[in-house]
């Protein structure tokens, strides 16, 4: 087991939820539940007393795996399903309810904006004091100071107190400190999707350097582009339980089907003419992350089972809450088709740079069947689609680039 920098057993952490709770009262309200509540001590000594018991829930269950030396771990799953807790036990910020976590070596965290930093403190004094609670000497600090600095490009407010930092700034010195410091095991949370795009490429960099060094990494995203390009291995984790783990790409391919990005989807009262369509690739099944400026082909198969007079395709593009963005039909005529015998047929979709937001998408076909079946219809199972780029921090889902100009059609010279 020496191998091991990080073995749970059994691991598991339960949280009390608390009851309703009121809302505000007058002062007659209160001084009238006061004298209540008074009277019914005395004479129902058994009445339960405080808030009410929301019950329990277990944010982890019995968890079991081991991660190597040198493993750089992706932790996936949807909102709620366990992410932050596991790494708050692990970094003993958390106490398990059940189970253990053996730790072996230095480890550093970042886990959210202000964890490890004290507020009252300057940028300088921070580092120095995160750097002892590590256990490093003050000569390894100092070694290490510029390099710090430099990274979190904060220099010209080193020694402000950390709680006049923007958010921005405090989330650059604080993953400067987490990463630099020589940990054995760096543990980083979805906090990275507070910075701008420039800084989390930089940070993903430090991190691959990080690994490099033969250092564990346990890192937590949605961004599956991030995660597939810097991890080895995954552990997909669902209301608190490990449904996947084990090499990225199979883990990934789980978290999809689990949030429904891959999932089949049935016409309901339609009748379908064919077999329908085979796996939806991209770019002829290298991957699914594309650049928001790259243009890519999507390709489908459509098998139909018997002759029919025509068909119309349609393809869509879809944000993971469902909002459609993009919609193309197809009619066979237009693709020199008179009638269409069964058979089987690729379909290729060239797509242009749509200069979409970074995030996670979906892309799926639709067949509309011409003819004596003309409501029959088959849907695609959905593609993810995983856009790289940078972050407009704006509300708008498009951002095409589109070319300007400004012509001065009169010029009003004032005296």
């Amino acid at each position: 087991m020496s191998d091991y920098a990080i073995r749970a057993e059994h691991l598991g952490k339960e949280f009390h939820i608390m009851g309703e709770q009121k809302g505000y009262e007058t002062i007659r309200e209160k001084l009238t539940s006061s004298v209540s509540s008074a009277l019914a001590r005395v004479f129902r000594p058994s009445a339960r007393r405080g808030r009410k018991d929301g019950g329990t829930f277990w944010a982890l269950k019995d968890l079991d795996f081991g991660i190597r030396q040198g493993d750089v771990v992706g932790i996936i799953g949807r909102n709620g399903a366990g992410k932050s807790t596991l790494l708050k036990v692990l970094s003993r910020i958390t106490e398990p309810t059940t189970g253990f976590a053996e730790i072996r070596g230095r480890m550093s965290s970042l886990l959210e904006v202000g964890t490890g930093f004290h507020p009252e403190l300057t940028g300088r004094e921070n580092i120095y004091l995160n750097a002892a609670i590590l256990g490093m000497r003050k000569a390894e600090i100092e070694r290490k100071f510029d390099e710090i600095v430099a990274f979190s490009e904060v220099e010209r407010f080193i020694d402000t107190p950390v709680k006049h930092y923007s958010s921005g700034m405090y989330l650059r010195l604080a993953f400067a400190v987490a990463a630099h410091l020589e940990p054995d095991i760096l543990l980083v949370d979805e906090v990275l999707a507070v910075g701008d795009a420039s800084f989390q490429k930089k940070c993903l960099g430090k991190m691959e350097d990080v690994a490099k060094e033969g250092r564990t990494v346990l890192f937590v995203s949605h961004n599956m582009g991030a995660i597939r390009s810097l991890c080895h291995t995954g552990i997909v984790l669902n209301q608190g339980e490990i449904v996947q783990s084990g090499d990225i790409s199979a883990s990934i391919e789980t978290y999809y089907r689990m949030i429904g990005a891959l999932g089949g989807k049935a016409v309901d009262g339609a009748e379908d003419a064919g077999k329908g369509f085979s796996l939806v690739s991209l770019n002829g099944g290298h991957g699914n992350t594309v650049s928001q400026s790259e243009e890519f082909t999507v390709s489908t198969r459509l098998h139909v089972d018997h002759d029919v007079s025509g068909f119309s395709l349609f393809c869509y593009l879809e944000d993971m809450q469902g909002r459609l963005i993009v919609r193309s039909r197809q009619e066979s005529t237009d693709l020199g088709f008179k009638t269409v015998p069964l058979g089987s047929y690729a379909i290729h979709l060239s797509v242009p740079p749509l200069w979409l937001n970074p995030g996670l998408y979906s892309l799926y076909f639709k067949v509309l069947y011409w003819g004596e079946r003309a409501s029959a219809k088959h849907l695609s199972d959905k593609f993810p689609l995983d856009v790289e780029g940078v972050d407009s921090h704006s509300e708008a889902i498009l951002h095409p680039h589109v070319g300007w100009n400004v012509e001065v059609r009169e010029h009003t010279t004032q005296h």
